[in-house]
């Protein structure tokens, strides 16, 4: 039975696929570090098939000592966003702007849950993702629910393989305000993060 469970959670999952990108190095992270004025927050990000409406991907955005994206498993990419293990840095508003629209197209949309949190939550769920190291492909649910349960005052989270149930769980918080992200364009990612890709070069 766990087995079979664990199957249909593969078989959902097929947008949350491992992307080897190679890791940047110590002088690309520190060029591209950037602190969000705003209050130390976590950010859960799902991505939830408009036909199923089941979730497809998770990742969070922490607002720490400096904003990243822990984005595990995750596909995407851009030329001006260093990676390493799965965690995205440099994300300024318009790398977040990019990072939504990518995976908001035709076939699905975004489910956004922002928490404001402590100053030690934060940081706490940032060194978490730091150390955690690669995601395997569909393990992204389960990893960034395993992160957050690590975090004081998330303890009741229950890690899942299902980013909508994750989700769910999530939203239920005291405190977390959710919000839905939807575009209409091309239901091919590759076509959004290239799009994208191109905004950010050009320094949107």
């Amino acid at each position: 039975m766990r087995f079979s469970a664990f199957g249909s959670a593969i078989a959902v999952l097929a947008a949350c696929a491992a992307q080897q990108q190679p890791n940047a190095d110590d002088a690309t992270l520190a060029r591209v570090a950037y602190r969000h004025d705003g209050p130390p927050a976590l950010t859960l990000y799902t991505m939830i098939n408009n036909r199923t409406g089941k979730g497809a991907h998770t990742s969070l955005m922490i607002n720490a000592s400096e904003r990243v994206i822990f984005d595990p498993a995750g596909s995407f990419y851009a030329d001006v966003v260093p990676e390493r293990d799965d965690v995205l840095y440099g994300i300024t508003p318009g790398v977040e702007k990019a990072y939504r629209g990518s995976h908001a197209r035709s076939t699905h949309h975004v489910v956004v849950q922002r928490i404001e949190v402590t100053p030690e939550q934060a940081q706490r769920a940032y060194q978490l993702v730091k150390a955690n190291g690669r995601v395997p492909g569909a393990f992204c649910a389960n990893a960034t629910g395993s992160i957050l349960k690590q975090v004081p005052g998330f303890a009741s989270l229950n890690v899942t393989f299902y980013p909508g149930k994750l989700s769910e769980q999530f939203g239920a918080l005291p405190g977390v305000a959710t919000s839905s992200y939807r575009e209409n364009d091309s239901a091919d990612l590759k076509e959004g993060l290239a799009k994208n890709n191109a905004v950010l070069n050009a320094g949107g």
